[in-house]
């Protein structure tokens, strides 16, 4: 494996400021104690990231997430699974304990906003767009080298979102426009700056000329199989365009308001999350006959509008973040046929773009809340900040991690809703963070122009290669 794992364990009420790791507050106490640690996510999360049950019968009784990793590698050797190796539950006991919270090394800085930051599904690539027209992607397993700089067109004020395509050829990108642009990234040229070594294939998602540009796409996703987009958009809208056929294959009048972020539930793609300004997150399912115009299901608690959701890629759990200052997860088989009537919450004007959230509003709660699980402290002002679940290889998604406009980026346990790790480093708003796939490495975006890159461990030095997308078998078997 490519890194050492050190004897330091992540804990909870841990502080270090040169890791900028930071413990628990008050405000993640409270948040978790608003879970339901019974609950069916709590279960198969752990089952996910704990010793075998033969492993820990045969060390000494500790609390099942203090077993060392010194312990485990002994039973390994021993064999007392029976299994002569480690199951992946085993694994992510392991490596869920070493958060990627060392540095920050610095892979970029342009002197404008960065708002995208995603690696791709395997992590060899890495994509960063900026306000304007910057698009660059990075090649994580050559020392982070440029492998592309695009130019985007289109451009309405920033670029939005970007996608890659499961294969890796392809990178999407949407900006405040209803056209989105499709571009081969295959090509071994590395400067594209004036577009003449690349095709920007332009897909419309508006057929009528006359309002062509009275939208803007928001949020974009690549189907598990490269075939479709998913895209939400301004005029309150989701689409689904088909590449294969070169067209707009469904647009559903989804929301009242903005919709700020969708994603595919599973890899089927059948279902469609989506998150809106207007408070709520809608499940769409394109087999039933009511997806022409109504979701299957209709989820209710945020008090403010949703910037971002990310499925637990299950088809039944999701997470949102809102303007309410909260993250929240969602079990889609609690979620109601309708929008229940509720007493009016907001008495004021408040415009999170300019505004800081009123203090009145903090402990509010919705009347109806049907959330499984409730994250405070990060920060969700200025921006459409993103939220994610961590990778299930190396974690078994045991954590929820997030941007904020405090320039810092948080991470929760997803069971306990502890805060585990705040990584301090940036100056302005964190827009978007992603976390490698199969290493402990995050890296983020930052209003203030730089792309951060965060390790365990790491020694703050310039970015390292990475010599391999995905760990070999033999380092965990």
């Amino acid at each position: 494996m490519g890194y050492a794992l050190s004897r330091l364990e992540i804990d909870p009420d841990y502080s270090d400021s040169e890791s900028s790791l930071v413990g628990d507050d008050n405000d993640s106490q409270q948040s978790s104690s608003q879970h339901d640690l019974d609950h069916e996510v709590a279960q198969l999360t752990k089952l996910r990231s704990a010793p075998h049950d033969r492993l820990k019968r045969v060390l000494p009784r500790r609390e099942e997430l203090s077993v060392s990793p010194v312990k485990m590698l002994a039973g390994r050797e021993g064999n007392y699974t029976g299994r002569g190796r480690f199951s992946s539950a085993d694994r992510c006991h392991i490596l869920n304990k070493y958060l990627p919270v060392k540095g920050p090394s610095i892979v970029d800085q342009l002197t404008t906003r960065a708002y995208v930051s995603q690696f791709s599904n395997d992590g060899s690539l890495f994509v960063a767009a900026f306000q304007g027209s910057h698009i660059r992607i990075y090649n994580a397993e050559m020392g982070w080298k440029l492998h592309k700089n695009i130019v985007a067109e289109s451009l309405r004020w920033t670029v939005t979102d970007t996608t890659f395509s499961p294969d890796k050829r392809f990178l999407i990108y949407a900006t405040m426009s209803p056209i989105v642009n499709i571009v081969n990234i295959g090509s071994s040229a590395t400067d594209s700056h004036a577009n003449a070594m690349e095709v920007h294939e332009a897909l419309e998602f508006s057929g009528d000329d006359e309002v062509a540009y009275s939208f803007g796409i928001f949020s974009v996703k690549f189907s598990n199989d490269g075939r479709e987009l998913v895209a939400g958009s301004s005029d309150d809208s989701i689409y689904v365009y088909d590449i294969d056929a070169n067209r707009l294959s469904l647009r559903i009048q989804a929301h009242t308001a903005d919709v700020n972020s969708v994603c595919f539930a599973d890899e089927s793609s059948n279902l469609i999350y989506s998150g809106s300004d207007d408070n709520l997150c809608k499940v769409w399912d394109r087999r039933s006959s009511r997806s022409k115009g109504k979701p299957v299901g209709i989820l209710t608690g945020h008090l403010e509008g949703i910037t971002h959701i990310d499925s637990r890629n299950d088809g039944r759990y999701l997470i949102s973040n809102g303007k309410d200052q909260t993250i929240k997860l969602w079990d889609i088989r609690k979620m109601s046929s309708n929008v229940p009537q509720t007493p009016e919450f907001r008495k004021y004007e408040w415009d999170y773009r300019w505004m800081d959230y009123p203090l009145r509003a903090r402990n509010a709660k919705h009347a109806y809340d049907q959330s499984v699980a409730t994250y405070k402290g990060h920060s969700v002002l200025r921006t459409l900040i993103r939220c994610y679940f961590s990778p299930e290889y190396s974690t078994g998604q045991r954590y929820i991690y997030t941007g904020s406009h405090d320039a810092c980026v948080y991470v929760y346990d997803l069971v306990s809703g502890t805060r585990v790790a705040r990584l301090m480093h940036h100056k302005s708003t964190v827009r978007d963070c992603s976390w490698h796939p199969y290493y402990p490495m995050l890296v983020s975006s930052s209003f203030d122009g730089e792309i951060a890159k965060w390790e365990f461990p790491g020694n703050g030095e310039n970015p390292v290669q990475v010599n391999n997308s995905r760990p070999r078998r033999q380092d965990f078997d």
